[in-house]
């Protein structure tokens, strides 16, 4: 039923910056949130439906570099449309876990990861709490609020430490975290409507230990 919502209400498209990958995208954000809570039940904003930013600079790192993932197993956290672990299982990562607490972005990643023909498994959880071991961990777009990154990076922290491979990608939200290691810049197209702009200067940033 999920699957069949996302691909009724989103339309498959190239993602402006990463071309040689499609999503199902929303034509009109907020026409999409409206459908989403038409049963009477509020919903988180349709952010599955989007490309964003930080996950499309994200995704063309890897592409440009697949050793980054190619073999490896990855969790793609936080994963919204499931773009960046579409593009992992592209360059060759397998596993490939996208995670969420959304099952819209869960129905997408899956419908997306088939349109681009990967293997992409979903898991529905809060994982931040947990400890499990990936050998690279991947997050587009997650220091948006002060809960968000106060629980984020801690975890991402103990996945560095536990020796994985931690890359984020963020366009300058408000709460990215210092002590990053830049590890590439990109200027993204974006929806200007959601981000009142056309273009985003996104970084790819990498996540250590401490």
């Amino acid at each position: 039923m999920l699957l069949e919502f996302v691909r009724t209400h989103t339309v498959p498209a190239p993602v402006p910056f990463v071309p040689e990958i499609s999503l199902f995208q929303a034509e009109d954000p907020i026409a999409l949130w409206e459908a989403t809570e038409s049963a009477g039940t509020p919903q988180p904003p349709p952010f599955w439906a989007f490309a964003w930013a930080g996950g499309q600079a994200l995704a063309r790192h890897i592409l440009d570099d697949p050793d980054l993932v190619a073999g490896r197993s990855v969790l793609d956290l936080a994963t919204g449309s499931g773009l960046v672990a579409v593009a992992a299982a592209r360059a060759g990562a397998t596993p490939v876990t996208a995670n969420d607490i959304d099952p819209l972005s869960l129905a997408a990643a899956q419908a997306n990861a088939e349109f681009n023909g990967v293997r992409v498994a979903t898991v529905e959880a809060d994982l931040l709490d947990r400890d499990d071991v990936y050998g690279v961990v991947l997050a587009g777009d997650v220091f948006y609020s002060r809960e968000m990154a106060g629980r984020v990076l801690p975890f991402l922290r103990r996945a560095a430490g536990r020796g994985s491979l931690v890359l984020v990608g963020d366009p300058g939200r408000a709460y990215l975290p210092e002590g990053l290691i830049q590890r590439a810049v990109y200027d993204v197209p974006v929806i200007e409507e959601l981000e009142s702009m056309p273009i985003r200067r996104t970084t790819v940033w990498q996540v250590t230990s401490s």
